[in-house]
């Protein structure tokens, strides 16, 4: 089994996973902000719980909701993607 957005996301919408996509946002932007952009790596490392499916999941709600743009492509194993700043912060 391979990780699916579609098979995670309702963890984003459980209380736990909504106070870690926040903090993951809250992150996001202190690093964008400084240097322009951000790995998945650094986002998942927030803590709040949650295994790496879940994190992956909360990451890819941040893109979802025009928080984060991905600037690397497909090839790129997952911790590894690169974001800059999304519509929602322009």
């Amino acid at each position: 089994m391979s990780y699916r957005y579609e098979d995670q996301r309702p963890y984003v919408l459980t209380d736990g996973g909504q106070r870690v996509l926040l903090t993951m946002r809250d992150k996001a932007e202190r690093c964008i902000k400084l240097g322009g952009a951000v790995r998945s790596l650094e986002l998942m490392s927030v803590g709040g719980g949650g295994d790496t499916w879940q994190l992956m999941a909360c990451v890819d709600r941040l893109v979802e909701l025009n928080y984060l743009q991905e600037i690397t492509d497909d090839k790129v194993a997952g911790q590894h993607r690169v974001f800059t700043a999304g519509s929602a912060w322009r």
